[in-house]
């Protein structure tokens, strides 16, 4: 599977967070590109991008604190505590004089923002993707339970909760996002959920130094139909902001149309 080649083919690198690590993976050479999975994720779920970013630039993945190889963050596990132990992470892996990309999905973009309003100079653009906890309403959303479940059951609750959550079609919903859907799910220990009706995302943007972007599927289940709403909302806020919604897509916009998730992204980041 991709993502299996992707881990074989990356550099890995480690930095210390709370009573363990936050592990970190890396491909190719140029400007850098760093990726926040989403919540009850890790690196793979960029599994659709990271080679054709690594094409011409650095793309720097980890797996979030609390998920994935990541060890929990110290103290309480809030994306401000997440973003502060991927911050110390970056100031080893790139340096002083760093300069960067930062895109963040979901859970990742409210971190992502956090990281931002730390990192002030050093970033580059901000890329939010499919980002909550910006104080609107979310659409309800129940999703079966997967903890109880083995073997057929299992998978076949993975894929009902990718339906209702991550994919538009749910004939897209393939065996690699199955696979990626359980290994996430056996190591997700932050429950990042709960984030995602606050404000915590809004509140860190007038902080931002580097210059602002966003991109969602078209029907994204937790934002449609009130994706105009969002964006303006961050318009008012970031008048400099560039925006792209992807049609016929629904929340892990990079997974279900990756060839025109690329091209945005790299819109954004010209």
């Amino acid at each position: 599977m991709m993502h299996e080649e992707l881990d074989r083919r990356a550099e890995r690198f480690e930095t210390p967070c709370g009573e363990g690590v936050v592990v970190w993976r890396a491909w190719g050479e140029g400007p850098v590109l760093v990726l926040l999975h989403g919540g009850s994720g890790s690196w793979r779920h960029w599994v659709r991008n990271i080679g054709f970013f690594a094409r011409s630039r650095r793309v720097i993945a980890p797996d979030l604190p609390g998920l994935g190889e990541s060890a929990m963050p110290p103290g309480d596990p809030t994306p401000a505590a997440v973003a502060r132990a991927l911050h110390a992470g970056i100031v080893q892996l790139l340096g002083p004089a760093r300069h960067y990309d930062l895109a963040g999905f979901s859970f990742g973009s409210n971190c992502g923002a956090h990281l931002a309003a730390l990192e002030g100079r050093h970033i580059r653009t901000l890329t939010l993707i499919g980002a909550a906890a910006l104080g609107l309403p979310r659409p309800p959303l129940e999703l079966v339970k997967v903890r109880d479940k083995e073997g057929e059951a299992r998978i076949a609750a993975h894929r009902e909760n990718l339906a209702r959550l991550m994919f538009y079609n749910p004939a897209l919903i393939d065996e690699e996002a199955l696979a990626i859907q359980e290994w996430n799910t056996r190591h997700a220990r932050l429950r990042s959920r709960g984030f995602a009706t606050t404000t915590s995302l809004r509140d860190r943007l007038p902080e931002l130094q580097g210059a602002l972007r966003a991109i969602w599927g078209g029907r994204d289940a937790v934002a449609w139909p009130q994706i105009p709403e969002r964006l303006a909302l961050l318009r008012a806020i970031r008048p400099e902001l560039r925006s792209e919604v992807i049609e016929n897509a629904g929340h892990w916009v990079m997974y279900e149309a990756p060839e025109a998730f690329n091209a945005a992204l790299e819109r954004m980041l010209d």
